[in-house]
């Protein structure tokens, strides 16, 4: 069994259950998290800490009903992908999106070194204007 695939598997498992402390598990202080360029959380994020205010408080404070939702993960070996959907309604316009995104998981022995998130930022803007 791959330690890297499982690892990931329980990441999505945690986001499922809305449980940040579970994503973070395969996360070290040295992991590299990449949001797409035109995603409004574009950037490197460097560490546990960083993804989680850089990112997941900031999707908490900003949607409702924010979701990824799986349909596929991808055992690359030390390279995992996770194929799905966004979707959520932006609280400040009240628009609403769906947006096809992959998420593309560099490991080592079941921690994650780098993550790449590649989304349809198009939709994703539509909501917030």
């Amino acid at each position: 069994m791959n330690r890297n695939y499982e690892a990931i598997k329980a990441h999505y498992a945690a986001s499922d259950r809305k449980d940040v402390e579970g994503m973070m598990a395969p996360v070290t202080s040295e992991t590299r998290w990449t949001e797409m360029a035109g995603f409004p959380y574009a950037g490197t994020y460097v560490g546990p800490e960083a993804i989680v205010a850089g990112v997941f408080k900031r999707i908490g404070e900003e949607w409702d009903g924010y979701d990824f939702s799986l349909e596929a993960l991808v055992d690359g070996g030390a390279t995992i992908g996770g194929i799905g959907n966004y979707s959520a309604r932006y609280k400040t316009t009240g628009k609403t999106m769906t947006a096809r995104v992959v998420h593309v998981w560099d490991m080592e022995d079941g921690r994650v070194v780098r993550f790449e998130q590649f989304t349809d930022t198009r939709r994703v803007a539509e909501a917030l204007a």
